[in-house]
């Protein structure tokens, strides 16, 4: 009887999702296994239900390669009940007779993978995948996670339009890009399309951060615009700049929802739409009148067809996968580290603190971040001086020293 590779894709969708299949099946197929794909994610499987499945093969696996989206579709389902959940799908990958697992996916499918491995026992072999366009997990070498380089490709293109629309009409743009811990995708986007400034969520180190602070970060910046003579320009928000507010506070400006897993629903939240009235409204009542539109770009992002560099990327990870598979080494991460496959156990990817899998977070202190913010049309130090300052507080209609008192604390 043939041996018996399963592959499943949780979390959200990233361009490439349909490489790694591809690779995966032609690979395993020539080494002469059997692969089945588990459609929507761990959802059937946290049912214990065994038929929602696809047979995959050369003829239908080949061809998508190059596509966006995902073959098998995905889901976020996380159980109400996990213990009971975990059992079902253990049984329900043995009743499969499933030997070997290929899991696609972020830092909740890698949690679900190291379950799996450790409640199997090494019967089924588990190969992780990681994936995922905020590009927050801890590769070494600062290697990007597949579908990073496409979001921020199609990303960019969008905001360098948006620039474009805002200089031909006057308009000021608050952009939101995905990204819910760390802020890599937006200040990779701000400074491939020459954003006017990008916040991102590690700049800011408050315990509780205040709605106002960010707002006035924004104020400041398009002031200083003013000030320079010019009435339009893009700020780009990470959404994870959302989760640091304190919940209480948002609340007052967007309706908090959660999602599956407990938490929140960033990108229901829309931080630009609330700054965009927020900003209007303390404006106006200065006499200034700026033109404002939201967008928020993301969902446009995940399933496109990935670039060359994800194309090939997720081929060597989907072959790489099987390799490992074939090799005996089950319970391990795949990953490149100068040009060589790295494979890393499961169990070195958690935190110990928080028992998921680490974050890899924009470092504010290296050169990419700082070359980045030295681009930013924002507040700095220098602002405050006798020679600036006077002509900043009369582009903001305030006396020099209630532009001091209102915005030295940024600086």
């Amino acid at each position: 009887m043939k041996e018996r590779v399963a592959i499943v894709v949780g979390g959200g969708p990233a361009p490439g999702i349909n490489g790694v299949i591809s690779a995966a099946t032609v690979e395993a197929i020539r080494n002469g296994m059997e692969v089945i794909g588990l459609l929507d994610g761990f959802k059937w499987l946290f049912r214990g239900d065994t038929t929602k499945t696809m047979k995959l093969t050369l003829e239908n696996a080949w061809p998508v390669h190059s596509t966006g989206g995902s073959i098998l579709r995905i889901s976020r389902n996380f159980p109400d009940n996990p213990e009971e959940s975990f059992k079902a799908m253990v049984k329900a990958l043995k009743a499969l007779k499933i030997n070997h697992l290929i899991t696609i996916g972020g830092d909740g499918t890698a949690y679900v993978a190291r379950e799996i491995d450790k409640r199997t026992k090494g019967v089924i072999s588990v190969v992780h995948v990681p994936k995922t366009i905020d590009n927050d997990l801890p590769l070494p070498g600062g290697a990007p996670t597949f579908g990073f380089e496409t979001a921020r490709h199609w990303g960019t293109g969008i905001v360098r339009n948006i620039i474009q629309d805002a200089r031909t009409t006057s308009r000021w743009y608050f952009v939101t890009t995905m990204g819910r811990h760390a802020g890599h995708l937006a200040l990779s986007i701000g400074k491939a399309a020459g954003a006017t400034l990008t916040l991102i969520p590690e700049e800011f180190k408050d315990k509780k951060l205040k709605f106002s602070k960010v707002a006035d970060v924004l104020e400041g910046s398009i002031i200083k615009r003013m000030a320079k003579g010019y009435s339009y320009g893009v700020a780009i928000l990470a959404e994870g700049v959302a989760a640091k507010i304190d919940p209480e506070e948002l609340a007052k400006y967007a309706n908090l929802e959660k999602d599956e897993r407990g938490d929140l629903r960033l990108s229901e939240i829309q931080m630009g739409r609330i700054m965009q009235y927020y900003l209007q409204d303390q404006l106006k009542a200065r006499g200034i009148n700026i033109k404002a539109v939201h967008k928020t770009i993301g969902y446009e992002l995940r399933a496109a067809d990935p670039i060359p560099f994800d194309a090939e990327y997720t081929r060597n990870l989907g072959f790489s996968a099987v390799n490992q598979l074939m090799k005996g080494r089950g319970g391990v991460m795949v990953t490149y580290f100068e040009g060589k496959l790295k494979p890393i156990p499961l169990a070195k990817i958690i935190d110990p603190a928080t028992k998921r899998t680490r974050v890899r977070y924009v470092d504010i202190k290296a050169d990419p971040y700082i070359v980045g913010k030295h681009y930013m049309v924002r507040l700095d130090k220098d602002d405050f001086s006798s020679g600036k300052i006077t002509k900043l507080a009369k582009a903001g209609k305030m006396s020099p020293n209630e532009f001091r008192k209102r915005f030295s604390y940024l600086v």
